[in-house]
């Protein structure tokens, strides 16, 4: 008998718990709710969503609160992402404003490869609801030649070519944190500890350069964000977390130009145990989205 009544509390116990697909926490990790995220998420102006680019629950959760936002703001949603380069752009709004198929907008843009699984069921609903979706990274041949030849390299490119992002001379405060991390990890001999060795290792420019092309990219998001948002508007910005964590990146870009702006973060973590989050965790953004770390990957 007293071996059934053990038998039966290891079962309760061990199937007692749910397995939550994820968990969304406060800067201060105090646990919080999907509601609170909507209610000011449609209160802010801009939203920037940190997401993982291989992770489902992401770009899951994506698509619910562009449904959702698109329900509450009755019109007055706008979409922007990091995935689509402002060069693109045309090519996007013939797809969202249905002059234009699926095929052709493959054919007209760089999508990402996951584009089909992970992007695609959102600018579909774009397409259905009338969302204007702004195309708002720098163009990744320009990303790509500040990284080699550093920023005063954009001085010889075209007019066309220097409207494709923001506007120039770019301040780069280099001392941010998020910067300062990607440098040391580009000055590191090797990458990932692997024994491959690194071009960047023994020139700090070009480990400088390597920063300043992340910082392109951030100031060109900020600037099409602000540049396509109409008073009373809210902009949902999909971006790699990199961009946004920490309230830096587009964030700082966002606030050097328009200081009063109500914005609202949201940084996915994955991590061992979604329902205790680490003290490193703490003030990633206004929302921390922790997901189990053995959580599937789209790609």
């Amino acid at each position: 008998m007293r071996v059934s009544i053990l038998f039966f509390c290891l079962i309760v116990f061990a199937f007692r718990s749910d397995k939550p697909a994820y968990r969304l926490y406060t800067p201060q990790l105090k646990a919080t709710t999907y509601a609170k995220l909507l209610s000011q998420a449609a209160d802010a102006d801009v939203v920037l969503f940190g997401e993982l680019h291989n992770n489902p629950i992401c770009h899951w959760l994506e698509l619910q609160l562009t449904k959702d936002l698109q329900a509450a703001k009755k019109g007055s949603l706008v979409l922007g992402a990091e995935m689509f380069e402002a060069d693109n752009q045309t090519a996007l709004s013939d797809y969202v404003q249905g002059r234009t198929t699926s095929k052709e907008l493959a054919a007209q843009t760089r999508l990402w490869p996951n584009y089909d699984t992970d992007y695609k069921p959102i600018a579909d609903f774009a397409r259905e609801q009338h969302i204007p979706f702004v195309a708002t990274n720098v163009p990744r041949r320009y990303a790509r030649q500040v990284s080699r030849q550093g920023l005063a390299s954009l001085d010889t490119i075209s007019a066309d070519g220097k409207s494709q992002m923001a506007p120039l001379p770019l301040t780069v405060d280099l001392t941010l944190p998020g910067y300062q991390a990607m440098m040391k990890m580009m000055s590191e001999p090797s990458h990932g500890g692997t024994s491959t060795p690194n071009p960047h290792a023994s020139n700090p420019e070009m480990t400088a350069n390597f920063a300043r092309a992340q910082a392109i990219k951030d100031a060109t998001m900020a600037h099409f964000i602000l540049q396509n948002l109409k008073p009373g508007q809210t902009m949902l910005h999909f971006n790699g977390d990199y961009h946004s964590k920490n309230f830096e990146g587009i964030v700082w870009y966002l606030r050097k130009e328009r200081p009063d702006l109500k914005i609202v973060t949201l940084s996915s973590v994955e991590m061992p145990d979604p329902e205790h989050p680490d003290r490193e965790n703490q003030n990633l953004a206004d929302f921390l989205l922790a997901i189990p770390a053995d959580m599937t990957k789209t790609y």
